[in-house]
């Protein structure tokens, strides 16, 4: 969720993807808004004109005039201001009736587990701002923990990395190249090599470096093992019962953070359970939304 904005006139130029590949890239004029941050909404003005963007392009401009109906799918730590902050932008974005979906749920529903049976199921979505874990039974939550650690965390950690360690200065998308192409939670065979463009923090200059998978695997250690400590937190949490069905049924991970790779290993290896990443996990949450 980017939106590139003119300063002066405040006209979307661009929402999105399209938006996501100007940040960092923009002229004075233009803006590239993260009108989410930490899974709820920073910036209430931009994350409306986002809402009625996404309305417009799968609503017909005919049915405009009959408000339509919105699911919107919230972190499941989420503060009464914060739920107030989603449902004002809704209003003002012209829908009619909001409701709110606690993402584990719609991640849980989106995988197919069977949600409102009363065998326990365990979800963990890492996404951009926040990891929500939780454990479902009967259509409802019975127990959860949502920490504000997600992807944008570990973009930040591979910045800061770079900085200390190599004095090069690169953007967020340069970061998250790095997290996706060698990042990973546990050690790889064999540890892979990528070159990274920035600026030199001395000269100025732009230059290239040679980082190896193992140093990123450093620079992201303290995030991930936030989000372990979160899962564990969870399973304490749980009611016997539950926790012996996730004991045969194990976890499910869904969002972007699934995608880390030996993720689900260090997990299987820190709490013992089986640990299953989602088939298409980036899209669970929405297509979970949709059913």
């Amino acid at each position: 969720s980017v939106v590139a904005i003119d300063r002066e006139t405040k006209k979307i130029k661009g929402v999105g993807l399209e938006a996501k590949r100007m940040l960092g890239r923009t002229p004075e004029g233009v803006i590239a808004v993260r009108p989410m941050k930490d899974g709820v909404i920073a910036n209430f003005d931009v994350a409306e004109k986002m809402l009625r963007h996404f309305l417009r392009l799968v609503i017909d401009r005919t049915i405009l005039k009959v408000k339509p109906s919105v699911i919107v799918c919230v972190p499941s730590g989420i503060t009464e201001v914060e739920r107030r902050a989603v449902r004002d932008s809704a209003r003002s974005a012209g829908v009619k009736r909001l409701l709110m979906v606690a993402e584990p749920m719609a991640a849980a529903i989106g995988v197919g587990l069977p949600v409102e049976t009363p065998v326990g199921s365990m979800v963990i979505d890492i996404g951009g701002g926040t990891t929500n874990i939780a454990v479902i039974a009967l259509s409802g939550i019975v127990c959860d923990a949502s920490i504000r650690t997600g992807g944008d965390e570990l973009d930040q950690a591979i910045v800061q990395y770079m900085r200390k360690t190599y004095s090069l200065l690169v953007g967020e998308p340069t970061a998250e190249r790095i997290k996706i192409r060698i990042g990973s939670a546990v050690p790889l065979m064999p540890e892979e090599e990528l070159d990274v463009k920035g600026r030199d923090l001395v000269s100025g200059l732009p230059k290239i470096v040679r980082i190896d998978s193992s140093g990123v695997r450093d620079a992201i250690q303290e995030p991930i093992s936030r989000i372990v400590n979160a899962v564990r937190r969870a399973l304490e949490m749980t009611p016997p019962e539950l926790a012996s069905d996730i004991l045969e049924r194990g976890i499910v991970l869904t969002g972007g953070g699934a995608l880390i790779r030996g993720l689900d290993q260090l997990l299987m290896d820190e709490t013992g359970l089986p640990v299953q990443v989602a088939e298409n996990p980036l899209s669970c949450v929405a297509l979970g939304a949709g059913r």
